[in-house]
Formats: structure tokens, sequence, C-alpha cells
């Protein structure tokens, strides 16, 4: 492509490897950074192959991971499928075309699904009472028979989330493997629901049966290893925030993500030169360095490390 902007070529190459499959889905593509060291171009550029790419619908930002090849092909899940019909007449003026579906199609179960679908979608701002009863075509009241109101929702979907956690059917021996299983497959939920760790509380945990798996498997290898109770419990609780603690950053950065359109990884790179005003005096000298060499934020990475060192932490009190 002799004579196109470097960005161009730049996006081409990238396109031909994805679609020769040598990028897989979900495999993640050359950062701006790497592509501004491997093409020799500036991060502005980098920053604008990759929204191309992303406009052509190859690739999608995914929040704390970077930029990954998008499944094909694409398509896009409606919250909740309706069956094809025949063309209807257009409504009346004033009047909606949605009829309002009867009480008896209505279920708890079907309220709380809608609702995780919207919350997961559009996180629990975008959630309300008139909002579920629309995607279920039925009245706003109707589904005051079957929830109390928003915060009787909200504490039934927190139940149906937590309950989506179940450990693996053969246990591997020792508390430290078991405990990895416990927080990963916690982290994968809450990577599945960006909306789920704000929501929960640590300091007044609301009574949710759907999460006593997860905290039965956690407490029993705990229990096996023979620590005492003080110590078995105060390890369950800082795992569980340790998680939960990461977690939180996933529903804002989409959120975020959303509005700017910039990955976490675009938005620094257009933050670096006011970061660099900043410490330009030399008063922060090692901030500066550090500063200077490239890093690739990873939040899946971030985590795992940050797993690791806790159980580190955790066998130096428990046997």
């Amino acid at each position: 492509m002799v004579g196109s902007p470097p960005y161009a070529q730049i996006v081409a190459e990238l396109r031909k490897r994805i679609e020769a499959g040598e990028l897989a889905p979900g495999e993640r593509v050359p950062s701006t950074r790497e592509i501004t060291r491997r093409f020799g171009v500036a991060m502005a550029t980098a920053t604008k192959a990759l929204g191309v790419l992303r406009q052509e619908g190859l690739v999608r930002a995914v929040p704390g991971s970077g930029t990954v090849v998008e499944a094909r092909p694409r398509t896009v899940r409606p919250i909740h499928p309706a069956p094809v019909a025949a063309a209807e007449p257009a409504p009346e003026p004033g009047r909606s075309r949605r009829r309002p579906a009867p009480d008896a199609a209505l279920t708890p179960e079907r309220i709380v699904g809608v609702a995780i679908a919207i919350a997961d979608a559009e996180g629990l701002g975008g959630l309300s009472m008139r909002r579920v009863a629309a995607e279920l075509g039925a009245a706003t009241m109707a589904l005051y028979r079957h929830v109390v109101d928003k915060d009787d929702l909200v504490l039934r979907m927190l139940d149906a989330a937590m309950a989506e956690w179940q450990p693996p059917a053969d246990a591997p021996e020792g508390w430290r493997p078991r405990l990895e299983i416990a927080a990963r497959r916690l982290w994968e939920l809450f990577r599945r629901h960006p909306w789920l760790a704000p929501a929960m509380s640590m300091t007044r945990p609301q009574p949710l049966a759907g999460g006593l798996a997860y905290s039965e498997w956690t407490l029993d290898a705990l229990y096996r290893s023979g620590a005492d109770h003080a110590t078995l419990f105060t390890a369950y609780l800082t795992l569980f925030n340790y998680v939960r603690g990461t977690a939180v950053n996933l529903e804002p950065e989409a959120e975020a993500e959303a509005a700017s359109g910039l990955s976490p990884e675009e938005w620094m790179d257009t933050q670096e030169a006011a970061m660099r005003s900043i410490v330009g005096d030399g008063r922060f000298p090692t901030f500066e360095r550090v500063l200077s060499t490239p890093y690739d934020f990873d939040l899946n990475a971030l985590f795992e490390f940050g797993l690791q060192r806790l159980l580190d932490g955790f066998a130096v009190v428990i046997p």
C-alpha cells in the first residue's frame, strides 16, 4: 500500500493477520506502544489504527486486558429474544406497538434474568423497574406482584449471579490450589457481571443463598489446612475482599470506555503529555523514569500477580 497513510498500512497488516487466523478470536492484538515501536509511528497514529479496526468490527477493547480480536461473525444479541412474527399494522398515534404481557407469563426468575441482562449491558445505572417491564412487554405495576421493589430485585440478581459460581468436579489436594480455583472462578464471575462486585458489601454482607457454594468450598479448604478459626475466617474474608476489590474497577471502566470510545491504554496515551508536564521539573526522578518505560497494563495479569502474593502471605500463617 505504497502512498497510503501510515495508519492505513498498519490497519491493512493487522487485518490481514486477523483474516488469516494468525490472530485468533480473543487473542490480544499489538498494543499502541507495540505498534509505535514496530512501525516507528506516533501514539496518535497507533491509536487511530486500532480505532479503525474497532470500527470495522475486527477488534474490541476489553476493560483491563487491552484490545482483542472480535469473535467472527460479530453478532449483537438482544436483551431478550423475540420470535419472528408477521408484520403488524402501524399503531394508532399515541399508542405503543408493544402489548403488555399477561401476568401469568411473568415469573420472578424471568424478571431477574432480564434485569441481569440489562445490568450486564448497561450497568446498574441503566436498571429500573420501568426498563425491565418494557423489555418484558409488561406493565410496570405487574412486576410488583413478583418483586417488592428495586432493592429486592437487585438482591435477587445478586443471588442468581453468585449461584453461577460452582466448584470443579475434581478437587485438588491442598489449601492453596483450592483457593486459587475459588479466586479465579470468582474473578471470572465478576468479569461476566461487572456490576456485581460494586453491588456487594464486605461490611454489611447480603444474605445470598447463591453464594454458599463459594463460601463452603473456600472455608472447607482452609478448615482442612488445620488453621485456627480466627486465621481461617480472616483469610476467607481477605481473599474475597481482594477479588472483589480488584473487580470494582470493571464497571466504571466499561462505562468510561463506552463514553470515550477509548481503551484504557489508548486513554493513557492521551494523558502522557500531561503526566510528563507535572514531573518535568526533576523533583520525582524515579517516577519519571518508570513513566518513560513502556508498560502494558493488564487487569488480569495484575489480578494474578496479586493473588499469588496474597497466597504467599497466607502460607506464613496457615499450616
